[in-house]
């Protein structure tokens, strides 16, 4: 199993309506998560990310946990 975060699209679709850049600084600023953090959870660096953290991003950018974090199945071929 794998998570993935989509911080990287909420960041595209906020960019999109407020017709600006937002930076990862910004939103550092706006919710208290370091920037090299978000750096990281952006990229999917494999960051283990508090539920706090997820609970700022989701008050920022007013969403729910589904729309930041999602679960990926490994798929695994099975020999019989």
């Amino acid at each position: 199993m794998a998570i993935r975060y989509r911080l990287k699209e909420r960041i595209a679709d906020l960019e999109f309506s407020a017709k600006r850049v937002v930076s990862l600084t910004e939103i550092a600023d706006a919710t208290g998560v370091h920037r090299v953090t978000l750096s990281k959870i952006v990229n999917n660096k494999g960051v283990d990310v508090r539920i706090g953290t997820i609970e700022r991003l989701c008050a920022f950018f007013d969403c729910g946990i589904g729309a930041l974090v999602e679960f990926v199945p490994v798929r695994r071929d099975r020999k019989e």
